[in-house]
């Protein structure tokens, strides 16, 4: 079992062992244990809070092994519109909800809930769903650091 307890940052210059590709949910998981294709068990130790994004990498408890967090292809909604305000005021309507949303210029993607889409649907916005990585925002008092880290 390897156990992961340190991440650095994604823009370290550091040989990778492995890719753990995760959901979204998976990673805001601090204490949480996997079992990775190759019959391997990792078994994540990280201070309470962290959220974990694509590209990070985890550096085992020994130090000997770095393991570089994927986001892993879930369900999604994903919407979108002809006019950026018919967007803006979709991203109002889930923000009051406080739904984890992941924001482009382009599009709003959130996980699949069945009132949400009606909702959406009658403000006028494309609802599709698709099955791709999911990268909500990463919250509004999160702090981030020199490192591009959080707090």
């Amino acid at each position: 079992m390897l156990t992961f307890t340190q991440r650095l940052s994604a823009e370290v210059d550091i040989p990778v062992s492995f890719s753990l590709a995760l959901t979204a949910e998976e990673r805001t998981r601090t204490r949480h244990r996997f079992e990775v294709p190759e019959g391997q068990v990792i078994y994540l130790r990280l201070p309470r809070g962290t959220v974990l994004h694509n590209g990070d990498l985890l550096k085992s408890e020994g130090g000997d092994v770095v393991v570089r967090i994927v986001a892993k292809p879930e369900p999604v909604i994903t919407v979108t519109s002809q006019t950026p305000v018919d967007l803006l005021r979709a991203s109002y309507h889930l923000g009051n909800r406080h739904v984890p949303l992941e924001v482009t210029p382009h599009y709003l993607r959130l996980s699949p809930d069945p009132v949400l889409q009606a909702m959406l649907e009658q403000l006028g916005v494309a609802v599709k769903e698709e099955v791709l990585p999911f990268q909500p925002e990463r919250g509004a008092y999160g702090h981030h650091h020199a490192s591009g880290l959080e707090d």
